[in-house]
């Protein structure tokens, strides 16, 4: 299955042929298996949602793994901090099949990962992890604004960061940066100029329990469907713990047997 995927050359080959790339955020094995089976080009996967199970599911998809991020999240039982951190956490999910991995830590420490031949892909606008010091608004807005992404870009190019996810960024200057950049841009409310259309799976399917955002758009809604089987799984729990009060569970059909004599047997030898 490996050989089959798309890697990174093949990603860059897509930008450098003008091929719009589609791209979802999932967290379990069923996402990710009807994003392989609709054909998605690629999946963003938190870490902590990433395992052999997920990787199977997302079959011939490419899969960016969210390295965690200081406090944000945990690896191995400990928050992450350290390039030697981040390096493990990223050796570790590409034994389990990574394409790539996310990181919005610093310069030195995406570096670090891109010099240990790690495809890395960073950060541009609106950054979640940083974001005391933006606010939840696009980023980009003014001149001075757009060029402090132009310049961040130009840095993640330096250093070897092969893409970059390009959030809540006008459109004319998302438009800029990726006609001007090497760099893959993963475009989450950033226009139809760039290179990729990266959606949430939750958006999508309409059951997000967050404010839809702007650029977010739903194609089905999965809201009711499962607030009805939340329902049913309620009541079933509720008649099981109802049959456990009252002893109807669990009925012979549910137990296994002893032969009398055996059982007589075993009486013999421990009261003997």
């Amino acid at each position: 299955m490996y050989h089959n995927r798309p890697h990174v050359e093949d990603i860059r080959a897509m930008k450098a042929r003008g091929e719009k790339i589609s791209m979802l955020f999932v967290t379990t094995p069923e996402e990710a298996a009807a994003a392989h089976a609709a054909g998605i080009h690629m999946l963003s996967i938190e870490g902590k949602f990433f395992d052999a199970e997920m990787r199977e599911a997302a079959g011939d998809c490419f899969v960016q793994v969210g390295l965690p991020y200081g406090g944000w999240g945990r690896f191995e039982g400990r928050a992450i901090a350290t390039g030697e951190d981040y390096l493990r956490a990223a050796f570790h999910y590409a034994g389990l099949g990574g394409d790539a991995y996310y990181c919005s830590a610093s310069y030195d420490i995406q570096k670090l990962l891109c010099d240990n031949h790690l495809p890395v892909v960073g950060h541009i606008g609106l950054i979640p992890s940083y974001i005391t010091w933006t606010g939840w608004r696009a980023v980009g807005k003014t001149a001075d604004e757009a060029a402090k992404l132009w310049k961040h870009a130009r840095m993640l190019e330096r250093i070897g960061v092969f893409a970059a996810e390009l959030e809540v960024v006008p459109d004319r200057v998302a438009r800029f940066l990726t006609e001007n950049s090497s760099l893959v841009m993963l475009g989450m409310g950033a226009g139809r100029y760039a290179d990729a259309q990266y959606l949430f799976t939750e958006d999508v399917c309409g059951y997000g329990r967050n404010h839809m955002p702007r650029h977010g758009k739903a194609y089905r809604n999965f809201a009711p469907e499962f607030e009805r089987l939340q329902n049913e799984r309620i009541a079933a729990f509720r008649e099981f713990k109802a049959d456990v009060d009252s002893g109807g569970y669990p009925e012979a059909g549910h137990s296994v047997a002893i032969k009398d004599d055996e059982f007589d047997a075993f009486m013999a030898q421990v009261q003997g």
